[in-house]
């Protein structure tokens, strides 16, 4: 299988895409402003005990304050009647001062999720402070392999108040390598403690890497047959990285040196656009609907234009087949989390409602994120969960719509200034030296208040020049872009240049 990744960066947001054989199968986007919350630390205040939740609210300097339950913090376990396990008082009080690590972002109205058992994760381990434990992954199945692997991390550990997780590219290092990251995660631990005893309540303590960053150290391995990149300053920094940690050839990350914005270039907007809107193609025939609620995700199997050739029962085995696999893909590409029903066509054969299930399993086997599948129902319903990392991606392309209360989406901001900006790279790459486009009101000036194209402007775009007017009847989506070169423009006086 050919893996390639793709890394850019605009309008203040990191992004990643990955295509496997042509196909795109992940994409992730945050924004370099805040980041993604996941891994950092921070210093709280508790402001709410909930005794009957067995939980508390944590002031982190976030949007919203965070949750913290008693299983997320270091607290004792009683057994009683003969089998069952209760869980002791949380021993916190409202004003007492925290450590805690976000491990679920906020979503929706919900505010994110912390801990205080603190991780710091490198390309091979997990350190675990405070912690007597020691884990190895589930990837790493041979025995023998794992037995070594586990006595080295054992070796690692200055006493029993600390833990590591064996992670999946541990057994391509070296003894020394694995010890060199080890000392590294544990001072970044003793520095995080360090700057908490003169931190205010709601300071950053420690931030994970960024997007790119994660990816490599995350998710890059010999595999990988190319690496991507749009943005110099971001090329230059993974080449350092790569050079500096040695696993990866730093000849496998190429500069994307073009006038054309590079997820165009290579049709990657377009795919990522058609794979994450609310119907979806299968292949063969068929197609999906998704819909993302607050308490799950539902996808609906349809036929479609497949109407078979024999039977109902056939033609309904034959599109679930497609499907699984698609939905496997999906949830990937979107990065759902939680809880995911998938209503297949119905089917009256046990062995095809297995087949179907098998199918689901093995798509979802090429999935980092843990999946847990059950059989499915008598009315043929498939339950499955995924565990939640990061941002689900379709926040990047849609928000609320604010004409309907809410309940449906239009395109968000950063996707509708990325095609904006898309659009303008490509009159400029035909040789036009200016560029007239008109524009939202509202989206017009908020390019002009977040400086999303500043950059630009000041970098590729400074021997050119970007006109913008406000339309008063175009909805946030809409907007339309225009060459010049006849060095006399005529502009209405609401318009703007751009910076």
């Amino acid at each position: 299988m050919k893996k390639e990744w793709f890394f850019d960066r605009y309008c203040g947001h990191l992004m990643a895409a990955l295509l496997e054989d042509g196909e795109l199968t992940e994409f992730a986007a945050e924004s370099e402003k805040q980041g993604d919350l996941v891994g950092n630390v921070y210093k709280g205040r508790v402001t709410n005990v909930l005794a009957g939740m067995q939980a508390a609210f944590v002031a982190c300097g976030l949007e919203r304050n965070c949750y913290l339950s008693t299983d997320e913090t270091f607290t004792d376990y009683t057994k009683y009647d003969g089998s069952l396990k209760k869980q002791m008082p949380l021993r916190l009080k409202e004003g007492d001062e925290v450590i805690v690590q976000v491990t679920k972002p906020p979503r929706g109205n919900k505010g994110a999720k912390v801990t205080t058992k603190l991780s710091f994760v490198g390309k091979r381990l997990i350190y675990l402070p405070n912690t007597d434990f020691l884990g190895i992954s589930r990837k790493i199945t041979h025995e023998e392999t794992r037995e070594v692997l586990l006595k080295i991390a054992e070796k690692m550990r200055k006493s029993e108040n600390e833990g590591f997780i064996v992670r999946t590219q541990a057994p391509y290092a070296s003894k020394k390598v694995l010890a060199t990251e080890a000392e590294y995660l544990k001072s970044l631990c003793e520095e995080t403690l360090e700057k908490a005893k003169t931190a205010k309540v709601g300071d950053l303590l420690y931030r994970d890497s960024d997007l790119p960053v994660r990816v490599m150290r995350d998710s890059i391995g010999d595999d990988v047959a190319s690496m991507t990149v749009g943005d110099r300053a971001l090329y230059e920094k993974l080449v350092r990285l790569a050079r500096l940690r040695g696993d990866l050839p730093a000849k496998k990350i190429v500069y994307c040196d073009g006038e054309k914005a590079m997820f165009r270039r290579f049709g990657i907007d377009k795919l990522l656009y058609e794979a994450v809107g609310p119907v979806v193609t299968v292949k063969g025939g068929g197609y999906l609907v998704v819909q993302q609620t607050e308490a799950m995700t539902v996808v609906d199997v349809n036929t479609g234009s497949y109407v078979g050739e024999t039977s109902l029962e056939e033609t309904a085995f034959a599109v679930n087949l497609a499907a699984a696999k698609e939905v496997a893909r999906q949830v990937r590409l979107r990065n759902v989390g939680g809880i995911v029903v998938v209503d297949f066509i119905d089917m009256e054969l046990p062995e095809h409602k297995q087949a179907v299930t098998d199918a689901l399993m093995a798509a979802l086997q090429r999935d980092k994120a843990k999946c847990k599948v059950l059989p499915m129902s008598e009315l043929c319903l498939t339950e499955f969960t995924r565990k939640r990392i990061g941002s689900e991606v379709p926040s990047y392309f849609y928000k609320p719509c604010k004409h309907c209360e809410s309940r449906g989406f239009i395109q968000a901001d950063v996707f509708i200034v990325s095609r904006l900006r898309a659009d303008i790279m490509d009159l400029f790459a035909e040789g036009y030296k200016a560029v007239i486009a008109e524009l939202n009101a509202e989206i017009m000036q908020k390019i002009l208040r977040e400086g999303w194209l500043r950059e630009e402007v000041n970098g590729v775009w400074k021997d050119k020049r970007v006109y913008m007017i406000p339309h008063k009847t175009y909805e946030d989506e809409s907007f339309t872009v225009r060459g010049d070169n006849s060095g006399v423009l005529s502009l209405p006086d609401k318009a703007q240049i751009l910076y």
